[in-house]
């Protein structure tokens, strides 16, 4: 479906072409978010910016998602998956002060300050190289929404169709270049989906950093 993350990049931003100009901003979720961002900011002539949300995975099997974590510590929680399987309070809020921390190192690690672009009454689309279950990008809407932006827009490659109209509830406006069904591992819609390393995160950073 996309040969790797710079042709979905690629394609979101052709999908995103009526921003050009407008003054937005656009907010990458590390790392793998970074290079669809670089080719929309591109596109966009918009600012970037890092934005941090991390996933609280299960007891028996970090890789499913019972909540997430943003920057700020708010937290969306899948309170149905947490009752089925009787994880414990006390779980979730170490796992949430662990993954907070890791949060705070990346932003650091990322140079994340230097960019620190203006949200108030801006436009911000949120941006990654796609999106599962959609509680990461959930608790990334209601962080930017605190902030008071005018307008903010979900884009990614791809996303299950149940996923896109849940999130339609709360992003002003959702982007979507594919919604395949049956939906598998984002990875599966990827020729390339290599891991993205800190070296290739920053060397795109630092290309917005105004010294």
């Amino acid at each position: 479906m996309f040969r790797d993350r710079r042709d979905a990049g690629k394609k979101l931003a052709a999908l995103l072409s009526r921003y050009r100009g407008k003054d937005s901003v656009v907010l990458a979720i590390p790392r793998g978010g970074v290079i669809i961002a670089d080719e929309v900011c591109e596109s966009l002539n918009a600012k970037i910016g890092l934005l941090m949300t991390k996933k609280i995975g299960a007891p028996s099997d970090q890789e499913a998602a019972i909540g997430a974590v943003s920057e700020d510590g708010s937290t969306v929680l899948d309170r149905e998956l947490i009752n089925d399987f009787s994880i414990p309070d006390r779980y979730i809020q170490k796992e949430k002060a662990r993954q907070l921390k890791e949060i705070k190192r990346r932003l650091k690690k990322y140079l994340a300050d230097k960019l620190d672009p203006e949200i108030g009454e801006k436009t911000v689309i949120i941006v990654d190289d796609g999106i599962a279950t959609g509680l990461t990008t959930l608790c990334a809407i209601r962080y930017i929404r605190s902030l008071g932006p005018e307008k903010i827009i979900v884009a990614t490659p791809v996303a299950p169709g149940d996923v896109v109209r849940q999130l339609e509830n709360e992003a002003d406006e959702v982007v979507v270049a594919e919604t395949p069904a049956p939906f598998y591992a984002i990875g599966h819609f990827y020729g390339d989906f290599e891991q993205v390393s800190d070296r290739e995160v920053l060397s795109i950073i630092r290309k917005y950093i105004k010294e």
